[in-house]
């Protein structure tokens, strides 16, 4: 039976479907073959194929053993038990959960679907959220890092990357620091120094390390300015006002972090929060606010390298904050920027890599800020005996950890406590939407999911059941290279269908008008 006939809805059936849609599995070595042939001709691909399904073709599931069981938690009952030794492959596999597109596509696009739901609802409520967040002010601001060398980029409309001439076309190692081209955003070079000798490596890496710091400085510094604002004592800010905020990192082709974030102003702090805001505070002068504080916000580092020399690290001079819902989109002006736009961006920045081919890959400019961070980190571990050492001199030794990072040592999606729901919240949720629905396949009816919200969003203390279990680490990944060939195919075709049914939703929605009423 066709289970996506073509008049499904009025749309068009999904060519990804159907025994003519092989999957792609080109490039796989002897091996991979050999690992595949094997597992469609015996009997357990059946088995594989519902194993993979259930952990979304994640690329390096989590393999374990053991067993654990249901009770209720008012009598003590044992409700259900569960065993490994009743798998078809003897173990249990789980997602890996890495946020990184490059390291598990699946688990990436689960990553970034349940941040665009916290940051959505933080927007426009939901989940929890009551809707009355969307009144109050809300501003979308980027802080970017400061320059540490001229790189090639892609520049506003038509200007070339850097048109210099004269005494200024040469550095003083005899390059050329001119590039007339107009770089495309696939051009190889984007990113790389245009000498790789000016470039200041070392205040590039400790310009990284502390990057957090900042960014916990300016939250100071803003409640500050918000509080001088409203003419109250800093102190007492939160009796008037509280700043809530979502934000993410983005690593920049030139191997630095921008940060990216949702600046909402709430009203008095309250127990159940989520209060109406002040009304002398608008969007506008929110935004005015978020780049006086950027700009304001400086942090003396230590020394690294054994060089002597303490940086002033700020934000770069390119701060932008500007108003959702009161701001044009920069590639439509004539449509404002929509709660639903700024959410999907901040989602895709969060699982953006530090770079795809920073380990072992070709780019040499990620490959000499590495370099120079396992450099300032040998230093830090080779004097960490010393008696005169201060707390920061000895942070620099972690930097051995965040290497693989390009030294960035902070979490890439942050957010204040009452910004909106949690991320646990929504994979609590999630897991108990997926026994809803297995339940109701079991016996044959539908489930009724967003009518469930308040109860699968509810906190663990309202869980019925109390679960036991005694788990062993198995391993890490599928158990042959074609196993996991066949779980990145089925994994992207699993994609192209996502992104196909977005399309189809986008093609049958009506289209807003641009006219707005005043």
């Amino acid at each position: 039976m066709d289970r996506y006939p073509a008049s499904r809805r009025g749309r068009e059936r999904f060519p990804g479907h159907g025994d003519g849609a092989a999957l792609d599995l080109n490039g796989l070595s002897v091996a991979e073959e050999q690992h595949i042939v094997r597992r469609l001709t015996n009997r357990s691909f059946d088995a594989w194929a519902s194993t993979a399904a259930r952990v979304g073709y994640c690329t390096n599931p989590i393999r374990v053993r053991g067993s654990s069981t249901s009770f209720d938690r008012d009598t003590g009952q044992p409700l259900q038990t569960f065993s490994t030794l009743d798998e078809a492959f003897g173990v249990l596999h789980l997602r890996c959960g890495n946020r990184r597109a490059d390291v598990c596509p699946s688990c990436s696009r689960v990553y970034a679907a349940d941040t665009f739901h916290l940051i959505r609802c933080g927007l426009t409520g939901g989940k929890g959220v009551p809707d009355t967040v969307a009144e109050n002010p809300l501003v979308f601001a980027t802080l970017t890092a400061p320059s540490f060398g001229s790189v090639h980029g892609v520049r506003d409309g038509s200007r070339r990357c850097h048109p210099r001439s004269g005494t200024k076309s040469k550095c003083p190692h005899g390059r050329s620091m001119s590039c007339m081209l107009r770089h495309r955003p696939t051009d190889q070079g984007l990113g790389q120094p245009l000498c790789w000798e000016c470039y200041d490596y070392a205040s590039h890496v400790v310009w990284q390390w502390w990057a957090p710091e900042l960014w916990r400085r300016f939250t100071i510094t803003l409640r500050r300015l918000i509080a001088k604002t409203l003419g109250v004592k800093p102190r007492d800010l939160n009796k008037h006002a509280t700043l809530q905020y979502a934000k993410v990192a983005e690593f920049q082709l030139r191997g630095i972090v921008h940060f990216h974030a949702l600046v909402r102003l709430d009203g008095p702090k309250r127990d159940a929060g989520f209060a109406p805001s002040p009304p002398s505070i608008d969007p506008t002068l929110l935004a005015l606010l978020i780049e006086e504080a950027a700009r304001a916000v400086s942090f003396t580092a230590p020394s690294a390298l054994d060089d002597n020399l303490e940086r002033d690290l700020r934000f770069g001079s390119q701060v932008d904050a500007r108003g959702v819902r009161t701001s044009r989109r920069t590639d439509d002006p004539e449509r404002a920027l929509q709660p639903e736009q700024v959410a999907g961006y901040l989602a895709k920045y969060a699982t953006k890599s530090a770079t795809e081919s920073a380990d072992g890959g070709s780019n040499p400019h990620l490959q000499r800020i590495q370099a120079v961070a396992a450099a300032i980190a040998d230093c830090a571990q080779s004097t960490a005996n010393l008696s005169d050492l201060d707390e920061h001199d000895v942070a620099y030794e972690r930097m051995a950890n965040w290497v693989h990072m390009l030294g960035f040592r902070g979490h890439f999606a942050t957010k204040s406590r009452r910004y909106s729901i949690t991320l646990g919240a929504l994979r609590r949720a999630r897991r108990r939407a997926q026994t809803l629905i297995a339940l109701a396949r079991r016996e044959g009816r539908r489930v009724d999911l967003a009518g469930l919200e308040a109860e699968l969003m509810a906190d663990d203390e309202d869980e019925t059941t109390l679960v036991i279990g005694d788990w062993r680490f198995a391993g890490v990944g599928w158990e042959t290279a074609g196993d996991a060939a066949l779980a990145k195919a089925a994994a992207a075709r699993a994609r192209e269908y996502a992104q196909w049914k977005s399309q189809q939703r986008r093609s049958t929605r009506p289209r807003r008008s641009n006219v707005h009423a005043t």
